[in-house]
C-alpha cells in the first residue's frame, strides 16, 4: 500500500485568512502551551513544528544590542530633519538589517520595541533622546514614517512588527516605577493619547508597551486605557508586551496588588498579552497564570485572548508561510545605501540655531576644533556597534586638511598622589585592545560584564597622568593616556579597560569628595571608595574586605588646565569650533534624569576660554537634548543629537557649505532653569508647558532653524470646504544658494471658551529650492483638528468662530497670516441634576491630583499629599433648582461646595477612614442651587471624591 502524507492542517495552509488559521492553532494547542505563550520568550511547541519566538528587538535608530550595525542619529535627530519621507527610508533600512541579522542569528528578532513615543513635554527627562518631539502631531507623523518603513509595504506580510513605546504620560526615570502621572481628561486626549492614536490609525503598528509609571493612581500595565481607546483605533490585533520587570512591579515596587497571582491576572484581563519578566526563564510567569487560573482569577478565554493577538504578529511575520513570505530575502545589511542613507540623516538632522555670518567657513580658515566631544563619536543605551566611524574632528580633517585643523580637546591632565607620595599608575597592557562592549550582541546588555583581562591599576613613584572629564553635578571620568577610561569590573578591582563609559550601571564615573588636605575618590557604580592595596588599586569592600576599609586619601595634582590648551589653540586660528555637549550614559538617560539646563561647568569653562581668545567662536552642540546657553556671545551655534555612525563628515559638511542646515527644533528651547514646571507635573494645560502654552520668551522656539539661504513666503489662500480647510502659499528661494525650507502652518482659535494652545501646528512641508525657485504647497487640514475635547459633555467639539491660520518658518517666525470662520457647536452648559459631575472633569483645579476609583476603572481627584485643593466646574445647570447633594468618596477628610453669587454652600466631612482608599461611601447634605453658574468644591484632608450627584 501507498502510503499518504497527513493532511496540511488549516493552520498551516496559506489559502485561508489568518484569522481561521489562529482558530485552529489556538485548537490544538493545549492548555499549558498556550499559557507558555505568555512570556517573552515563547518556548517551540516541536510537535506542532511550531518555532520558539520572542518578542521584542529594540531598533531604535538601527538594530540595537545585537552587535555591528549600522547607527543612524538619536530618535530626536531624527525627529529634527522634519521629514517624513528620509525617516520612512531610515526605517526600511533598520527593517532590512533585521532580516539580515536573523538570517545568521535567530536571536535578533523581528517584533521590534520601537518607535517611541511619549511626548517630550520636559527636556530634563533622561530619556529625551528616544523620543521625537513635544508635539503630537509631529510626533505621529515621524513615528508613523517609521513605523511603516519598519513594517514594508506588502499588503499581507510584515517584515518586521513595530511595537510603540512607551504607554502612557511617561517623562521622568525619578521614580518610574511608583510615580504617578496626573492626566486631566483634557491632556489625556489632546496631547497624551494622540501621537499614540494617529500613529497605530496609520496602520503600520504592532502593538505597544506600557510604561513603568502609574497614570491617574493606576499602573499602566493595568489600564483600562488600553481597552477604552487603544483597541479602538483599529480593527487589526494589537500585541501588548509589557516592559521588563513591569509584571513583578505591580507588587513589589507599586504594591498595587497582594499577590503576583492577582498582578498578572490583572494585567492580562486589562490587555498585556506578553510578559517580560525575569529574563529568559519563563517558568515564574507561567506559574503565576496558572495560579491564577486555578484561583478563578482567569479563565482560558482571557488566556486565548493573549495568545491569539500574539499569533496574529507571527503569522504576519511570515513565520508559518516561509515560501510565501515576500521579505524572507530581502536582507541588507551595512550596505552603500546604508551608510549614505546615515550620512544623508545625519546632514539633515543637524540644526543653525544662531549665525552672524561666519557660517560656512571660508575654504581657507584656519580652525581650531575644540572641546569635550570634538574627537567623540558617542552611543547610547539603545545604539547597535558601530561599524563605521566619524567624529567632527575626523570630519573637518577629512574636508579641509589635517593642516588647517588644530585640536585641543580640553580635559585636565591630572595625577593622583596617594597619602604614600605614590600616583596611581596604569600598568602596560598591550593586549589591551578588545572589540567595543557589546560588540558579539546580547540579548540583555544589562547583563555584559566588565573586563577582567588586564592588569588593575597600581601605585609607584611616576604614576600615570590621566584625562579627568567633569561632566556636571559633581560627576567625573578617567581615562589612561591610550584611551581607556578607569572602570571597575566585578572584582573590585580599578582597571583602564572600558572603551567608552557604558553599561546599565556605569562603572566608569567617580566623584572627589573633600576630605582633609585631600580628596576620597568614590566609585559612583559600586557606591564606594578607592583604596590602594597591596595587590593592586580596588574599592572599599573587594577582595573579602569590609566596604568600611580605610579609603585612600588622593591629592589631585592638575599637570595641565583644559582651557589652557583650549585657549592657545584658539587664539591661534582664524575660528574656532567648541563641540560641547553630553555623554548619553552619564547625567541624563534612562533611570536618571537631568537636574538642570545648563552646559556642565567644565564645559562652560572651554566655552568661555575659547570666545575670550577668539572672538570668531561657533558652538556645535551634540547632545541628546536641550541646553540652556548664552547665544549673543557666539559667531554661529549648532545643535544635533548624536547622529550616528556618519556624525562628524554630517558636521563637517555642514560647516563647510557643502549642506544647508535645515534641521528643524522638535521641541522648545527654555532660557533658564526657571522657565520649566516641575519634572512630574503632566499638565500641560495648567503649568502651561510646551509651545503650545508657554507663556515666556523661548531661548529657541519650537519649528526653529536657520539656512544658509534667504526663503520668501507670499500668496496665503485660504477656503473651507467638504469637512477641511484648504491651505495654499507659495515659498520661493531668495538667496543663492540651493537649500531645504521647512515650511510650518499652525493654527489658534481666536476667542476660545477655554484656555486653547497659543498656536498648534497643523501642517508642514520640507521642500529644497534652488536659487530663484518658487513652489506652491497645498495643505488640508480637517475641521477635527480646531476641535478641543469638552469635559462639560465628555466628547470632541468644534466650537464656532474665527481660527487664525499662521504660515512660517517656525512657531515664532510667522510670515504669513489668515483668518477662517468655522461653523461648530455653541457651548452648552452641564447638566448636573440628571447624571451629576465627575470630580476629574473640572475646568480648572488648584493644589489637586487624580487617582483611581478602583483598580480596574474610573478616576477621582484628592488633595496633594493629603492637604488642601480646590476644583471649578464652570456652567453648571441646576435646572429650576436643587434640594441636595451628594458625593461619593473614600478616605476621610471634608468635600466643601458652594457656588459664587448664589449663596449655596454645603460641607459634608467623613470623619471616620474607609477601610481603604477604594472603599467609597455617600454623604449627603441639603445644598440649594438654580439655574446656570459655577461650582467650586474645595477638598481637605487624605480623602477621595469621585462623583458629586444632586437632588432636586
Amino acid at each position: 500500500m501507498t502510503a499518504h502524507p497527513p493532511p496540511t492542517p488549516p493552520f498551516r495552509d496559506p489559502q485561508l485568512p489568518f484569522a481561521k488559521r489562529i482558530d485552529d492553532l489556538l485548537s490544538r494547542l493545549t492548555p499549558q502551551e498556550k499559557v507558555s505563550f505568555l512570556h517573552q520568550f515563547a518556548p517551540a511547541v516541536e510537535r506542532l513544528g511550531i518555532a520558539a519566538f520572542r518578542t521584542g528587538q529594540e531598533a531604535l535608530h538601527g538594530v540595537a544590542w545585537m552587535g555591528p550595525a549600522t547607527v543612524f542619529p538619536q530618535a530626536v535627530g531624527l525627529a529634527a530633519t522634519w521629514d517624513p519621507d528620509l525617516v520612512r527610508r531610515v526605517g526600511e533600512a533598520v527593517s532590512r538589517e533585521v532580516r539580515a541579522m536573523r538570517a545568521r542569528d535567530e536571536r535578533v528578532g523581528l517584533n521590534v520595541w520601537s518607535p517611541t513615543v511619549n511626548l517630550l513635554r520636559h527636556p530634563l527627562w533622561g530619556r529625551n533622546e528616544e523620543g521625537y518631539s513635544e508635539d503630537p502631531k509631529l510626533t505621529s507623523a515621524i513615528a508613523t514614517a517609521y513605523t511603516r518603513g519598519l513594517r514594508g509595504d506588502h499588503p499581507t506580510y510584515w517584515r518586521t512588527a513595530p511595537v510603540l513605546k512607551h504607554w502612557l504620560a511617561h517623562n521622568n526615570e525619578t521614580g518610574r516605577d511608583v510615580t504617578s502621572s496626573s492626566v486631566r481628561p483634557r491632556v489625556l486626549h489632546e496631547y497624551d493619547l494622540r501621537a499614540f492614536r494617529d500613529t497605530v490609525r496609520a496602520g503600520a503598528v504592532a502593538g505597544v508597551m506600557p510604561a513603568y509609571n502609574l497614570v491617574n493612581g493606576r499602573p499602566n500595565h493595568v489600564s483600562p486605557y488600553l481597552r477604552e481607546h487603544l483597541r479602538t483605533w483599529t480593527d487589526d490585533d494589537l500585541l501588548v508586551c509589557s516592559d521588563a520587570g513591569a509584571p513583578s512591579n505591580l507588587v513589589d515596587s507599586e504594591h498595587y496588588f497582594d499577590t503576583h497571582e492577582e498582578a498578572t491576572a490583572a494585567a492580562l484581563v486589562a490587555g498585556v498579552d506578553s510578559f517580560t519578566d525575569h529574563g529568559t526563564d519563563g517558568t515564574t510567569i507561567t506559574a503565576r497564570v496558572t495560579g491564577a487560573l486555578e484561583r478563578g482569577l482567569l479563565t482560558e478565554a482571557d488566556v486565548d485572548a493573549a495568545v491569539r493577538r500574539q499569533l496574529s504578529v507571527r503569522f504576519r511575520l511570515g513565520e508559518f508561510d516561509p515560501r510565501h513570505d515576500p521579505h524572507a530575502d530581502t536582507g541588507a545589511f551595512d550596505t552603500p545605501a546604508h551608510r549614505a542613507l546615515a550620512q544623508e540623516a545625519a546632514e539633515r538632522a543637524i540644526v543653525l540655531l544662531r549665525n552672524d555670518g561666519v557660517l560656512p567657513l571660508a575654504a581657507d580658515a584656519r580652525i581650531a576644533v575644540v572641546g569635550l566631544l570634538a574627537d567623540e563619536c558617542k552611543l547610547d543605551w539603545y545604539s547597535g556597534t558601530l561599524i563605521h566611524r566619524s567624529t567632527p574632528l575626523e570630519g573637518l580633517y577629512e574636508r579641509f586638511g589635517a593642516e588647517r585643523v588644530t585640536f585641543a580637546e580640553g580635559v585636565d591632565r591630572v595625577l593622583l598622589r596617594t597619602s604614600a607620595g605614590t600616583f596611581l599608575k596604569v600598568p602596560d597592557a598591550p593586549e589591551a585592545t578588545a572589540g567595543a562592549r557589546g560588540a558579539e550582541g546580547a540579548l540583555d546588555p544589562a547583563l555584559l560584564a566588565g573586563r577582567t583581562d588586564l592588569p588593575p591599576l597600581t601605585a609607584d613613584a611616576d604614576g600615570t597622568e590621566l584625562a579627568l572629564v567633569e561632566w556636571g553635578e559633581g560627576l567625573l571620568t578617567l581615562r589612561a593616556p591610550d584611551g581607556r577610561y578607569l572602570s571597575v569590573a566585578e572584582d573590585g578591582r580599578l582597571r583602564a579597560s572600558a572603551d567608552q563609559p557604558g553599561g546599565w550601571i556605569v562603572q566608569e564615573t567617580f566623584r572627589l569628595e573633600p576630605h582633609g588636605n585631600g580628596h576620597l575618590l568614590l566609585h559612583v557604580g559600586t557606591g564606594r571608595h578607592v583604596r590602594v592595596a597591596a595587590d593592586g588599586v580596588r574599592v572599599a569592600g573587594a577582595g573579602g574586605e569590609t566596604a568600611e576599609a580605610d579609603p585612600e586619601v588622593f591629592e589631585l595634582v592638575l599637570v595641565q588646565r583644559g582651557e589652557d590648551a583650549v585657549a592657545r589653540a584658539a587664539a591661534a586660528a582664524d575660528v574656532v569650533v567648541v563641540v560641547a555637549g553630553n555623554d548619553p550614559h552619564i547625567n541624563g538617560r534612562e533611570t536618571e534624569d537631568r537636574t538642570t539646563l545648563r552646559l556642565p561647568a567644565h564645559q562652560e569653562r572651554l566655552l568661555t576660554a575659547a570666545r575670550t581668545a577668539n572672538r570668531r567662536t561657533v558652538l556645535a552642540l551634540v547632545s541628546a537634548y536641550p541646553y540652556a546657553f548664552e547665544p549673543g556671545q557666539l559667531s554661529a551655534a549648532l545643535w544635533t543629537a548624536h547622529g550616528g555612525q556618519a556624525a562628524g563628515t554630517a558636521l563637517a559638511r555642514v560647516l563647510a557649505g557643502d549642506v544647508s542646515p535645515a534641521g528643524r527644533l522638535p521641541q522648545t528651547w527654555y532660557a533658564d532653569d526657571g522657565d520649566l514646571p516641575d519634572l512630574l507635573d503632566y499638565d500641560v494645560i495648567g503649568a502651561r508647558q510646551t509651545y503650545l502654552y508657554f507663556e515666556g520668551a523661548p531661548l529657541f522656539p519650537f519649528g526653529h532653524g536657520l539656512s544658509y539661504a534667504s526663503f520668501s513666503y507670499a500668496d496665503l489662500s485660504l477656503r473651507v470646504e467638504d469637512g477641511a480647510v484648504h491651505v495654499a502659499f507659495t515659498v520661493a528661494n531668495a538667496g543663492a544658494t540651493a537649500a531645504d525650507e521647512v515650511a510650518q502652518l499652525y493654527g489658534r482659535a481666536v476667542d476660545p471658551s477655554v484656555v486653547r494652545p497659543r498656536r498648534e501646528l497643523l501642517g508642514h512641508r520640507r521642500v529644497r529650492l534652488a536659487p530663484g525657485e518658487r513652489t506652491r504647497l497645498f495643505l488640508e487640514v480637517p475641521l477635527s483638528a480646531f476641535a478641543f475635547w469638552d469635559v462639560a459633555h465628555g466628547r470632541w467639539r468644534l466650537e464656532s468662530g474665527p481660527y487664525d491660520l499662521l504660515v512660517g518658518a517656525s512657531s515664532e517666525d510667522v510670515r504669513l497670516r489668515g483668518t477662517v470662520t468655522l461653523d461648530g457647536e455653541p457651548p452648552s452648559p452641564r447638566e448636573v441634576l440628571g447624571a451629576g459631575l465627575a470630580a476629574v472633569d473640572f475646568d480648572e483645579q488648584s493644589g489637586c491630583e487624580i487617582v483611581d476609583v478602583t483598580r480596574t476603572s474610573g478616576d477621582a481627584m484628592t488633595p496633594a499629599a493629603g492637604g488642601t485643593g480646590e476644583l471649578v466646574y464652570r456652567a453648571c445647570d441646576f435646572g429650576p433648582g436643587t434640594t441636595g447633594v451628594t458625593v461619593t468618596v473614600a478616605g476621610r477628610g471634608t468635600v466643601e461646595l458652594s457656588s459664587p453669587g448664589g449663596g449655596a454652600r454645603a460641607v459634608l466631612t467623613l470623619g471616620t477612614p474607609t477601610a481603604g482608599p477604594h472603599d467609597y461611601v455617600g454623604l449627603e447634605a441639603a445644598f440649594v442651587a438654580d439655574g446656570v453658574r459655577d461650582l467650586r468644591i474645595g477638598l481637605r484632608g487624605p480623602l477621595r471624591l469621585a462623583h458629586v450627584g444632586f437632588r432636586g
